[in-house]
């Protein structure tokens, strides 16, 4: 029988409260709240200002408690999902949490206390991004693996440092978690050790939500561990969802409008033909539809039903470089605030590829239990995707993004999808 001090004799380090208390987020926000809010405005204003602060005083340290707060929770909860950079998000979100607020302000008759303002914005700057960076370089996750059922298939590379157990003891090994595959049989030692491992503080994860975590992608193969039920999103967030999307849409047609004027003038000027294609395509809970994009090639050019990676003679001058940058995309503005589409969501799909994956790809269908999107957790992780190999690691990001579906997300997925603007990734 394996012991509980014979399987942690190196493992001291986790009960150490200052270890558990340095990755712990709630300590580091208020740590960060006292060096960029409180002994700024100390600073400025004296040990006892609460005594003699005017409305000006209190309306700047209310507005960068909250800018601050603000920037902090962003950054964590988006810093969490896979693939993600927490320290290259500090600086845009301190930017923004900040801004926003100061823009208001200088909308009414209030004032701020500006130098106190911009101080506390470089201070939440540099302890975000210093924090993170520091934390990324130094600090390896290392995961151990329970040696049977699917995890020692799914747990390898990821950057993580992977210690693959011969026995239920950790030995000398410090590790962050343990990975092991929960649906299958262990024996009974295996089974004592993960109890042992949760009574040491030290984390147990089942092997499928670990892959998910590490990948962003719902392996397709295991989707009946799911359960289907698990994969349903959020009602609540979609309807705020819809709302967002019809408030950013309104917002951006005043740009988008004279843009895309220029757009067809130059699609009309290049090739013969009318500016917009229109395409039945597969929507929301399989209900076809109509979507519009800027016609990018030839209308006399016949080829497969998707785009070859490539060169393809069928796409005009124009073409290519609106596919580039996903300006051909924009006339779909109109389908989201129709309801046929979300700003944010997995691609929709003409008729015929859709019947075709749905032959070769199991559980294909299930993607359109959300709306269809125009940029998508796919589309920015993976790019452009039609053969059925691509097509099944682009249906796994796709549940990946059902299962997951959230505000942070979505966040996560505008970011990068300006990104994809601005680089081309991923186009044909």
């Amino acid at each position: 029988m394996v012991t509980m001090a014979s399987a942690f004799p190196g493992q001291g380090q986790h009960s150490r409260y200052f270890k558990r208390l340095f990755h712990n987020g709630k300590l580091q926000l208020w740590l960060g709240g006292m060096l960029t809010v409180l002994l700024p405005s100390l600073a400025a204003w004296g040990g006892a200002f609460w005594q003699t602060a005017d409305a000006t005083q209190w309306l700047t340290l209310l507005l960068i408690a909250l800018a601050y707060w603000s920037a902090m929770t962003t950054v964590q909860r988006m810093g969490r999902l896979p693939g993600t950079c927490a320290y290259l998000l500090s600086l845009p979100a301190a930017t923004v949490c900040y801004l926003v607020p100061y823009l208001v302000v200088q909308g009414t008759e209030n004032a701020l206390h500006l130098r106190l303002y911009v101080a506390s914005y470089l201070l939440t700057a540099l302890y975000c991004t210093a924090g993170y960076w520091f934390g990324r370089r130094y600090r390896v996750l290392k995961l151990a693996v329970v040696p049977f059922g699917k995890a020692p298939g799914l747990c390898h590379n990821h950057g993580v440092e992977w210690l693959s157990l011969r026995a239920p003891t950790l030995g000398q090994a410090y590790v962050d978690a343990v990975v092991a595959d929960l649906c299958t049989e262990l024996p009974p030692e295996w089974e004592r050790f993960l109890a042992d491992c949760t009574l040491e503080r030290i984390p147990v994860y089942h092997v499928s939500s670990t892959y998910e975590w590490l990948t962003g992608r719902v392996q397709i193969g295991y989707l009946h561990e799911n359960r289907y039920g698990s994969l349903q999103p959020d009602e609540g967030y979609q309807v705020i969802k819809r709302g967002l999307d019809l408030l950013i849409v309104l917002a951006l047609l005043p740009v988008a409008l004279p843009l895309m004027a220029i757009i067809a003038t130059a699609i009309r000027l290049d090739s013969r033909g009318a500016a917009l294609f229109a395409q039945q395509r597969m929507g929301f809970q399989c209900r076809p539809f109509t979507v519009y994009k800027f016609r990018s090639m030839f209308c006399d050019r016949q080829g497969a039903g998707f785009t070859r990676h490539g060169h393809d003679p069928r796409i005009t001058r124009v073409g290519r470089v609106i596919r580039k940058y996903r300006l051909d995309e924009l006339p779909q503005l109109f389908n989201v605030l129709k309801g046929e589409m979300s700003l944010i969501g997995p691609r929709p799909e003409c008729m015929d590829l859709a019947d075709w994956y749905q032959k070769d790809v199991a559980f294909f269908h299930y993607r359109h239990v959300v709306r269809p999107g125009i940029s998508g957790w796919a589309q920015v992780e993976q790019g452009y995707a039609a053969e059925v190999e691509g097509m099944v690691r682009k249906l796994e990001y796709d549940f990946y993004y059902i299962k997951n579906i959230s505000f942070w997300l979505d966040l996560l997925i505008v970011l990068r999808t300006i990104r994809t603007v601005l680089t081309g990734f991923g186009s044909r």
